[in-house]
């Protein structure tokens, strides 16, 4: 696994571990202003590991521009459709 996916996974962790905390404050009936917080950190989390699913992506590409593609690799068009999902 490389230290991407290592930092990938983490971070896909962490925000499993927010949305519990979100599903038991919820469950608890906390008060709205802490389980909109903990919504936050949730969104937060997911989107900062799609930005760097989509920069590792667009590193590989940049890196070996004349690296013949296979079907299952994006291109630029299709990381840039990505990209803005996430913006």
């Amino acid at each position: 696994m490389s230290d991407a996916q290592k930092l990938i996974s983490n971070r896909l962790r962490r925000a499993r571990g927010q949305l519990d905390a979100v599903i038991a404050a919820v469950d608890a009936n906390e008060p709205c202003r802490d389980v909109v917080t903990q919504l936050a950190a949730v969104s937060s989390a997911l989107n900062r590991a799609g930005f760097v699913i989509i920069s590792t992506a667009m590193k590989e590409c940049v890196a070996s521009p004349d690296i013949e593609r296979g079907d299952d690799d994006l291109t630029t068009e299709e990381l840039e459709k990505l990209f803005l999902m996430l913006a």
